[in-house]
């Protein structure tokens, strides 16, 4: 039996990082305004077409994979687990997201060769999620996550990142 378990352990550690070597590096923060009575919104509404970076190079998005759609499906999975359903005619909440990059970010980092900390060009990306009360088009909720970008990953990995960026905002989304 303890031969099982620490089997079990010692699969559920590799597992476990595995998955967050691959997210490591992203960054989630939020805000939400004090006075909004969270748990008295039921329905949500899409704010138009989502704003996101076209990367036609496939730099940071793997060619066919389709950021906007895994990015919606996410967000949609997370407000139907807190209750919520899409609403397009009368919605509490409007949702929007706007995903970007900054190419000419740099950082300090240490050079292996040398073990001097140098200045390099480290891309950044960030995605940004905001809750709006339908009634006032007030924010009531803000969500964020930044990360480095990686070059020429694979579409699992984008997933996985989307994902764990996605889950972290939403599990600091008061119920």
């Amino acid at each position: 039996m303890k031969k099982y378990l620490f089997t079990l352990v010692t699969l559920f550690l590799f597992l476990y990082g595995c998955a967050s070597s691959v997210t490591k590096d992203i960054m989630v923060d939020t805000e939400v305004d004090p006075k909004a009575n969270l748990s008295g919104y039921q329905s949500y509404a899409w704010l138009g077409a989502a704003a996101i970076v076209f990367d036609d190079k496939g730099q940071w998005e793997p060619p066919q994979f389709d950021a906007d759609a895994e990015i919606k499906f996410l967000i949609d999975r997370e407000l139907r687990e807190r209750g919520m359903t899409e609403d397009s005619v009368n919605p509490d909440l409007i949702i929007a997201y706007a995903a970007g990059i900054d190419m000419d970010s740099m950082a300090i980092k240490a050079d292996p060769a040398s073990d001097l900390e140098v200045l390099e060009n480290v891309p950044v990306g960030a995605l940004t999620v905001i809750l709006v009360d339908a009634e006032t088009g007030l924010a009531i909720w803000a969500g964020v996550a930044t990360a480095e970008i990686q070059q020429s990953p694979t579409t699992e990995t984008v997933k996985k990142r989307l994902d764990f960026a996605v889950s972290q905002m939403f599990a600091k989304l008061p119920r």
